[in-house]
């Protein structure tokens, strides 16, 4: 009985050692060899990795672990690739039940893959927010049938959610704190973001179409029923980056998007802007993509909530700059920003815009304006709401939610 204990004991042992020290060689074989339409099964535990899995080329793959913080990929020390997990070029992956932590790049990227889902997954970078963290925490890109929910980012040094140059889009039931931007949406068509919560982030939701991108203009961008508060965390971006310039205090920002309605969300505390909508003009960086369009049109901000506590908006970043310098706003800031950059082919005789291409600001409560005149040097700043009282029809369900 003694000598089977003994056994028992040491193999049970030696499978633990096998499992910890060759883990990432047997995941990683796993998703070479997978079968279409199976599943990988992460096992319970947390895991270090030197370097990236990676799924390529299937279709019809579950990658599930055990539960979030139950499976934990940890790849602090990694030394080789950038992401923690990669797929690409495949057709419905799901990825779900797990936490990736401290990737040297993006947490989970995915490329060119056709249905993706992720649901309950944690990405994170341990420790305080810092310049040297990766970009993305979950970052589908060049997509099709984008589901992301019930998942977390914490601590990315540009977005911890975000979904570019994608189609079909749902960002729901997800949380993001700690990161430059929590949610961003780039250059992508037909989403749905909704039921999410974001918070002590620089930026809570970005809404953005930028330059030099392979899918020129994003558009249909609904930004519904959203808890987006406290959002005033120093920006700590990489110097260069467009996010770089986000001032900290903000909730929601639109920069140079179309056919964008944003409804039923609590901007609560954010100390700077809490919606800003701008052209990619007042940014003064030069731009050479000449199929790119600078301006946000289209634009549908209603019954919404805006509060703020008593105080200053920041004096850091572009927003920061403009507040002190040029508009001389210390404490009594709209709550909703408008640069006031026009394109002026959208422009009636009287220097209307036109129906479809209005701004429309209407039934929010606490609702307060500015349009900032920024395309001719600040020189006429106007709080008054009245040229924003319209009502542009609601866009339609872009995806399916039941997914």
């Amino acid at each position: 009985m003694k000598s089977f204990l003994l056994l028992l004991i040491t193999c049970l042992f030696s499978r633990s050692a096998w499992t910890q020290s060759d883990v990432q060689k047997r995941y990683q074989t796993q998703l070479i060899l997978a079968d279409n339409g199976s599943t990988v099964n992460l096992d319970q535990g947390t895991f270090t990795f030197t370097g990236s899995l990676s799924l390529e080329d299937k279709k019809h793959i579950v990658i599930r672990g055990k539960g979030i913080d139950k499976t934990v990929l940890s790849f602090k020390g990694q030394t080789d690739g950038a992401e923690g997990l990669r797929v690409s070029n495949a057709e419905d992956i799901i990825i779900e039940n797990l936490t990736i932590q401290d990737t040297k790049g993006d947490g989970i990227k995915t490329m060119n893959v056709k249905g993706i889902t992720f649901r309950n997954v944690k990405v994170e970078w341990t420790g305080p927010p810092k310049a040297d963290n990766g970009g993305y925490g979950l970052y589908p890109v060049q997509c099709d049938n984008v589901m992301i929910d019930g998942c977390t980012a914490i601590g990315a040094s540009d977005a911890g959610i975000y979904v570019g140059q994608s189609r079909g889009i749902v960002v729901k039931n997800s949380q993001a704190y700690h990161n430059v931007a929590g949610i961003e949406i780039e250059n992508s068509r037909n989403a749905d973001v909704f039921n999410n919560e974001a918070y002590e982030n620089t930026g809570g939701i970005l809404v953005f179409d930028l330059p030099d991108l392979v899918q020129k203009q994003g558009g249909n961008v609904r930004v519904y029923n959203n808890y987006v508060h406290d959002n005033n965390l120093p920006n700590f971006a990489p110097e260069g980056n467009i996010v770089a310039g986000v001032s900290d205090g903000t909730g929601l920002l639109i920069l140079a998007a179309n056919r964008v309605e944003v409804f039923g969300n609590r901007f609560i505390r954010n100390q700077s802007v809490g919606t800003g909508i701008i052209s990619y003009l007042i940014t003064e960086r030069p731009i050479t993509d000449k199929g790119y369009y600078p301006f946000s049109s289209s634009i549908s901000i209603h019954d919404n909530v805006y509060e703020r506590d008593p105080g200053p908006p920041t004096s850091r970043g572009r927003f920061g700059k403009l507040f002190h310098s040029v508009l001389k706003f210390n404490q009594d800031i709209p709550h909703i920003l408008y640069d006031g950059i026009a394109d002026p082919s959208t422009l009636d005789k009287e220097g209307n815009p036109l129906p479809d291409r209005r701004i429309c600001i209407r039934n929010n409560k606490n609702q307060s304006v500015a349009n900032l005149d920024a395309g001719r040097g600040f020189q006429h700043v106007s709080r008054d709401a009245a040229p924003f009282n319209c009502q542009l029809d609601p866009l339609k369900i872009t995806v399916g939610n039941d997914r």
